[in-house]
Formats: structure tokens, sequence, C-alpha cells
């Protein structure tokens, strides 16, 4: 493992403080040192060091730590396991946890680390340095995987169809629609990718052209799956754009037929076509469900504020707009404000 990657592990950690000043307070000077030496690091000092120390919590993991940053992993990976299982003191079993993880990367043994950073995330679920090492690991795993999907078997429709993918979420609209369209060829009665065809396209342009070969694509994926909730609401969709009420309408209904107790996309769109009807009780009843769905989804709140006041319930009407007004506030926090400063967005729900 390189050293930088451990400097980041080591100096990089919001909690690398506290763990250094629980560290001053041990009895032995050398572990004193040999934990100064690691934060510097200046790592074969700190093995050295920390080898000859007296044997305590900090001075097992700190001395691992040090053996794994000069890249002795396979002989730090079982202290590292066994600080990690130890829950009396839970800065050292993080920093262990975040260590192991590395190490079993290190050594190839992916099953292994993906099993000890599922562990080390249930442990400290909030916390951002464990996270990105997850994450990283996730990124490692899916590069390998996608290295043997292309070389051991270039010519499948799954190639074409992860092409497509990674495509698509670069933008490159029409590039992924041809990948689709080649994955399709070689297989056309594979489910999803008339459904990733015409999201893609959609994605492109809604001009009138788009949407009819869209909903083309979304009308053969449930001829392959006629129990597809989400392709139906596409179609229903499509039809709305183009000033088909009724039959969209019709569209919406089977949608939420089909999935009746999980899809708050297509209960929030029959509700609205009830509450156009003044049928108010009915169309309350399914947003309602809804925001308990997502209690996030500033639509639903909206549609059932209106829904609500259209049918005289003024007081739940009014406590719909004030959690409207409260959810339009915009967060706050480090993170929001990176966002922001990156133009980030918000992910569309398709």
């Amino acid at each position: 493992m390189g050293t930088l990657t451990w400097l980041w592990m080591m100096r990089g950690t919001s909690l690398t403080p506290l763990l250094f000043a629980a560290t001053l307070l041990a009895q032995d000077t050398a572990v004193e040192r040999g934990v100064a030496a690691f934060h510097q690091g200046r790592y074969a000092e700190a093995e050295k060091i920390l080898t000859a120390a007296s044997a305590g919590p900090h001075q097992r993991v700190f001395l691992a730590l040090s053996r794994a940053a000069t890249g002795g992993c396979e002989s730090a990976s079982p202290a590292l396991a066994d600080a990690f299982k130890d829950e009396q003191d839970q800065d050292l079993r993080r920093l262990a946890g975040l260590g192991l993880v590395q190490c079993l990367a290190a050594q190839n043994k992916n099953e292994e680390a993906l099993a000890a950073a599922n562990r080390l995330k249930a442990a400290f679920p909030g916390d951002a340095d464990v996270l990105y090492q997850v994450a990283r690991l996730h990124m490692r795993l899916w590069n390998d995987v996608m290295q043997q999907l292309f070389e051991r078997a270039p010519a499948s429709f799954r190639v074409n169809q992860i092409s497509a993918e990674v495509l698509e979420t670069q933008g490159q609209y029409p590039e992924a629609a041809a990948e689709y369209r080649k994955a399709i060829e070689k297989n056309p009665a594979a489910l999803n990718l008339h459904y990733r065809l015409g999201r893609a396209l959609l994605l492109q342009s809604h001009a009138p052209e788009n949407l009819a070969l869209a909903r083309k694509e979304f009308e053969a994926e449930l001829a392959l799956n006629p129990n597809d909730a989400v392709a139906e609401y596409q179609i229903a969709q499509i039809l709305q754009t183009q000033g088909e009420p009724g039959p969209a309408a019709a569209r919406f209904e089977r949608a939420i037929s089909l999935r009746p107790d999980d899809f708050p996309e297509a209960m929030i769109a029959v509700a609205k076509i009830r509450a156009g009807r003044r049928e108010f009780p009915a169309a309350i009843a399914l947003l309602e469900k809804a925001v308990r769905l997502q209690p996030a989804n500033e639509g639903a709140h909206y549609a059932l504020m209106m829904a609500y006041r259209n049918a005289g319930r003024s007081d739940d009407a009014a406590r719909e707009a004030a959690t409207l007004e409260q959810l339009r506030k915009p967060p706050e926090g480090e993170f929001t404000n990176f966002l922001k400063k990156l133009g980030e967005k918000a992910p569309k729900q398709q």
C-alpha cells in the first residue's frame, strides 16, 4: 500500500487529533514517541519504537498500522482484525477497521475487504472517513469486475449494456442509445434494455420524434414484461405531454394497480387526476400514502395541501403548507456548501 494512502488515512481523518490526545495519556512514553513518529510519516522509525515498547492497545494498533504503511500488510492484518473486533475503545476500533480494509484490498482479498468494510460501515454509519473508504473499495471492485467482463465476454450484450449505462451517467445520451440498440440487437428478449433505451431517448430530448421513439421502446418493454409498472408510468407521462389526458389517465391507473404500495410517483399522478375530477377523498388517501413513502417529496406535499384546501380541510392544508415551507428551506452544512460550489444539482426523479 502506498505511503500517500496511509498519510491520508492517519492525517486526514477528523478523529486523528482525538486519538493522538488519548495516546498522550498512556503510561509508556515509548508508545507516545512511536505514535508521534507515525503521525509525522516516519513509519519505519515508528515500527522500530513500537516494537520495543510495552504491549497495550495503542501499541498494538499503531505497530500494525506502521507495518502496513511500510508494505507489511500480511503481518499487520491479523492484529488489525483483532483490534477491530474489540469494542472497548471505539476510536482505536475505527482506526483499525480503516487500516484492515485497506490492507485486505492491497492483498487483493476483495471479498474479505468487502465484508470488513460492511462491518465498519455498520459500526460507524455516519463517519465520513469510513464512508469514503467504503466508496473507494466499491470503485475498485467495480473496476476489477468491469475489466473481467470486457476481457472474458467482449461480445456479450452485457458489454454494450454497461457501456450504455456509463455513457448515460456522463450525459452522452445519443451514444448511450446507440449502445442500448446494439445490446437489443444481440439479445432482443433481455428485460430492461428497451426501458433503458426509452429513458435515454427522453433524457436526450422531449422533441415529438423522441417522445414517439421512447414510447415505442416502453411498449416493447411491456410486451416482454406486462407487469412493468415503471414502463407503464413512462408511457402515461408521454401521453400526457402529447396532449392525450384520457389515455394518459388510464396508463397512470394501470401503473398504480401494478404497484399499489410502493410507487409514490404514480400515486401523485393518479391523485392529481382524481382531484381534478373533484374526487378529493380518493386523491387525499393516495397523497397521504405518497408522503409517508417519501416524506421529503415537495410535489406530494404541495398536491396534498391543494387537495386538503379544495376539500375544505383548512387546518390540514395549513399543516401541509408549513411542512412544505420547511422542506423548501435550503439545507445547511459543509457538504451542502461544497455541492453549491460545484454547481451540483439534485438528480431528477425518473
